[in-house]
């Protein structure tokens, strides 16, 4: 049976699978968290500039992905 499996393939779309389905929704779940988790304002200086930097990071990222996607699939997919 494994004559008719690409096992090469098959990994290829798993590990892409679960970065694009897995990971990208995790990246943004931390950005929302570093903005909105327990810790993320002080009482005298508002937002902390670290988590604003690291959510911003993060916020980028998956904008990033989610742009080049609807790009590549713009221009004809694979």
């Amino acid at each position: 049976m494994s004559e008719f499996i690409e096992w090469r393939a098959l990994a290829d779309v798993v590990v892409v699978g679960l970065i694009v389905g897995a990971g990208l929704p995790a990246l943004f779940a931390l950005g929302v968290r570093a903005l909105a988790g327990p810790g993320s304002r002080t009482e005298v200086e508002g937002r902390r500039p670290s988590r604003i930097a690291g959510a911003v990071a993060c916020f980028t990222i998956v904008g990033s992905a989610v742009i080049s996607a609807i790009v590549a699939i713009g221009n004809g997919g694979h």
